[in-house]
C-alpha cells in the first residue's frame, strides 16, 4: 500500500505518523528511531538547555541517513525560546512544531529560513489564528492527551471535525491515539495525520526513566486527571503529588499556593529521575491501553499495519 497525502508530502515521510515532542521523554534517540522507521521523529526541547538542544539535534542528524526529516518541538511558554530558535535555524532543522504560545511570533522567520512550521492547538479559535499566522499545518490536540492541555477540555472526537471545518491547511490529530484503529477514526473525522505521545513515551528509546515507563504500562482507566487549571492545565498520573494538588484545589487554594506546591523540577523528578511518589508524571488517558515497552520502529509498524487492516475491514461492511 503506497500512501501519499498532504502530510506525507509536506514532511517528506512515508507514514503520516508524528511522534510527540514530550519533555523528558523525546530525546535524539527516540526521534532518530521514529524517523528511521518512516514516520516523523521529534526532539522535545522543553526540557533542554539551549546547548543541550544543539547536541540532540546534531546527534539525531548523525544517526539518520542524509536528508531524513526530523523535527523539534518548542513549547513557547518555556524560557530561552530565542536561544532555542537561533540554534534550530543555525542547525538547519527541517521542521519545527510550536506549542503553548502565539505562532505569529516565530512562524514567518522560521519559514524564511526554509523551516516548515506546525503549530499545536486545542480549540477552533486558536486553529484559525494559527492558519492566519501562516503555519504549514496544525496539530489539533484533544484533552485526552498527556501533559499540558487546553482549558476548553474538548475531546479529540469533537475537536478534529470542528477544526477541519474551520481551516484549510493540513490537519494532524492528537490526544488519545495509540493504535491504527484510533488513527483510522481520526482520518474519518478529517485528519490527515496523527501525533502520538503516550505510546512513544513508553518506548525503549524514550529518554524517560525506566520506572516511569513501567508505571505507564501499569495504568488503568481513570488513573490520570487534568489538574492545575488555574496555572496551566496538565494531565497527571494520580500519585501522591497529584493528591497534594487535588486536595489543594478542592479547598480553594490560590494560584500562589499551587505554585508553591508545584515548585521547580517536578516533571524532571518524576519522568526523568523516576520519583513515582513526589514527581510530576505527565501521560495521556490512552496509557490504560498501552501494556508493553516496545522499540519505536515496532510501534510505528504496528500502528500502520492496524491502520491498513482497519481500512480493509471497513471495505467489507455490507453497504
Amino acid at each position: 500500500m503506497n500512501f501519499s497525502n498532504r502530510i506525507t508530502e509536506l514532511l517528506n515521510i512515508r507514514y503520516p505518523i508524528i511522534q510527540a515532542g514530550m519533555v523528558w521523554c523525546s530525546g535524539w534517540r527516540l526521534a532518530a528511531a521514529v524517523s528511521s522507521a518512516g514516520a516523523l521523529g521529534v526532539i522535545g526541547s522543553g526540557s533542554m538547555y539551549p546547548e543541550v538542544l544543539r547536541q540532540h539535534i546534531q546527534k539525531c542528524r548523525a544517526a539518520l541517513p542524509e536528508g531524513t526529516p526530523f523535527a523539534v518541538n518548542v513549547p513557547m511558554l518555556y524560557p530561552d525560546i530565542d536561544k532555542h530558535m537561533e540554534i534550530i535555524m543555525q542547525e538547519r532543522v527541517p521542521i519545527v512544531i510550536t506549542s503553548a504560545g502565539n505562532p505569529a511570533i516565530w512562524t514567518e522567520r522560521l519559514k524564511t529560513n526554509g523551516i516548515k512550521v506546525i503549530h499545536v492547538v486545542s480549540s477552533v479559535k486558536f486553529a484559525r489564528k494559527a492558519q492566519q499566522a501562516g503555519v504549514d499545518a496544525l496539530v489539533a490536540e484533544g484533552f485526552e492527551a498527556g501533559g499540558h492541555n487546553g482549558r476548553e477540555e474538548t475531546t479529540t472526537l469533537c475537536l478534529i471535525p470542528m477544526v477541519r471545518q474551520a481551516v484549510e491547511i493540513p490537519l494532524i490529530a492528537a490526544g488519545g491515539i495509540a493504535s491504527g484503529a484510533a488513527m483510522l477514526a481520526a482520518f474519518a473525522l478529517g485528519a490527515e495525520g496523527v501525533q502520538i505521545g503516550t505510546r512513544f513515551a513508553a518506548s525503549i528509546e524514550s529518554s524517560a526513566h525506566q520506572g516511569f515507563k513501567e508505571k505507564i504500562i501499569s495504568l488503568q482507566e481513570g488513573d490520570t486527571e487534568l489538574v492545575l487549571k488555574q496555572l496551566s492545565p496538565v494531565r497527571l498520573v494520580k500519585n501522591e503529588f497529584y493528591q497534594q494538588v487535588k486536595q489543594a484545589e478542592l479547598r480553594g487554594a490560590t494560584v500562589e499556593e499551587l505554585k508553591a506546591i508545584l515548585g521547580k523540577g517536578r516533571a524532571k523528578k518524576g519522568m526523568f529521575e523516576g520519583d513515582l511518589v513526589e514527581g510530576q508524571l505527565e501521560i495521556g488517558q490512552i496509557s490504560a491501553m498501552v501494556n508493553a515497552i516496545q522499540p519505536a520502529r515496532q510501534i510505528v509498524e504496528e500502528i500502520w499495519q492496524e491502520f491498513k487492516q482497519g481500512i480493509e475491514t471497513l471495505r467489507q461492511l455490507p453497504i
